[in-house]
């Protein structure tokens, strides 16, 4: 069945043939798909839909348009992928954790996108740590870690690569079809044992309602069991940043405090609440609770620190970085405080303009070619429910340049939302799927 087939029946709403979208994949990848038939074919996707089965193949389709990884280990290869939020440094704390419970994690992650920070921006504000590997070096930080955290080689999900970039400049990101098959054909290709997923929701997240994270939820969930990797999913809270601090150097060391015993919160609970959903689903743990009771013993004994320390030496790092990792990471030259206009509690954040504010400092990117400064960002954020007393601080900036510094508070001080009672906290953790 030829592109021009395929598409002339998503334009009629017609189920896809799996054999049709195959050839599309590998068309995208070998570039015999033209860029004007991958846009038609994501707004068509987009209008119209693909259904559960024409998903299910679309993932698998993308997932083999070029390699996939097979492992010969002796534990379960396990993975866990988040939706996207704010001071979310969990993938440093999760991956080395469930390491030490007998797993392997091949964390193939991700930058940072619109207004959330990503994986491999925090890792490389570790001064020598490379997420770039080739395959070789790739399967040896693993043996030797038991988790590595890396960007994907150009052979891992190429249709995925080609597709995203058209989709990015045809407005059509949002489709749940696309979306699931962009986030799992990658996943996929890892080879997994196992996968959890961490479905935000919230002022933060880029699902803002529970309907819809459920959705995206359902659609990841079912697709990737019925692409043969057993998956579950947590529908989880970004409100408010899940660490108390935003920016690349600083969660880093947010996620380190934590697995050397010298913070918890948000942070440890969730990180053991996935880690022991997908340590059950791989018969590592009797149940989610036991499991999530293992990680946190990882965590509290030092045995996850130990292995993130490993992980760090193995891709590049400093030696010695877990016992004072505040003296290797970069500082930003401008530091200042957020004072609170008035007295009361901390009850709304506005999540996304947060994320904006931070990728402005330089944490992130406005457009791909945009240098990160792994020293900028927030710290000492607040959370919700705190009370406050005017002139104290709310958050710590952390910026390169004083103008920066002005414009980002601001934009705080529009962000955080001071009441006269304390709120409702909602929950950490809203649902699980699968």
């Amino acid at each position: 069945m030829t592109t021009r087939a395929l598409l002339a029946a998503l334009r009629r709403r017609e189920p896809p043939d799996p054999r049709a979208l195959e050839a599309f994949a590998k068309g995208l990848a070998d570039r015999s798909v033209s860029d004007a038939q991958a846009g038609a074919f994501a707004m068509a996707v987009c209008m119209g839909g693909l259904g559960p089965e024409g998903r299910v193949a679309l993932t698998r389709a993308m997932r083999d348009s070029g390699r996939c990884l097979r492992w010969a280990l002796d534990g379960p290869v396990l993975d866990k992928h988040s939706t996207g939020g704010l001071g979310d440094c969990v993938s440093l704390v999760l991956a080395p954790a469930l390491a030490a419970c007998g797993a392997y994690v091949p964390m193939i992650s991700g930058r940072g996108l619109g207004h959330t920070g990503g994986t491999l921006d925090k890792l490389e504000a570790i001064p020598g740590v490379s997420v770039d590997l080739d395959e070789a070096r790739f399967r040896a930080v693993v043996d030797e870690a038991g988790c590595a955290i890396v960007g994907a080689s150009p052979d891992i999900a190429p249709a995925d690569k080609r597709l995203y970039a058209v989709r990015d400049v045809t407005a059509t990101v949002e489709s749940l079809d696309l979306i699931t098959a962009s986030i799992l054909s990658k996943k996929l290709a890892a080879g997994l044992d196992g996968l959890v997923l961490d479905v935000k929701l919230g002022s933060g997240a880029f699902m803002k309602t529970e309907d819809d994270a459920r959705a995206l939820a359902g659609a990841l969930v079912e697709t990737a069991n019925a692409a043969g990797c057993p998956t579950q999913a947590l529908i989880t809270d970004m409100s408010q940043p899940l660490a108390p601090a935003m920016g690349n150097a600083l969660e880093v060391l947010a996620a380190v405090d934590v697995l050397g015993g010298r913070a918890g919160g948000a942070l440890l609970d969730l990180s053991c609440a996935l880690g022991g959903a997908v340590l059950a689903g791989a018969g590592l743990a009797d149940t989610p609770a036991l499991g999530a009771a293992k990680m946190r013993e990882a965590v509290e004994g030092g045995a996850a620190l130990e292995r993130f320390g490993r992980m760090v030496v193995a891709q590049g790092g400093p030696m010695g970085f877990v016992d004072a990792p505040a003296r290797y990471l970069p500082e930003a030259p401008v530091i200042r405080e957020v004072p609170a206009p008035r007295d009361g509690w901390i009850t709304a954040m506005a999540g996304e303009a947060l994320g904006l504010a931070t990728v402005a400092l330089g944490a992130g990117r406005a457009v791909e070619t945009d240098r990160v400064d792994p020293a900028v960002g927030l710290g000492d954020i607040l959370p919700l429910g705190h009370e406050v007393r005017r002139g104290q601080p709310l958050c710590r900036i952390h910026a390169a340049r004083e103008a920066q510094a002005e414009e980002a508070a601001a934009t705080i001080r529009a962000a955080i939302s001071i009441g006269d009672a304390a709120p409702d906290l909602p929950p950490l953790i809203h649902g699980r799927v699968g």
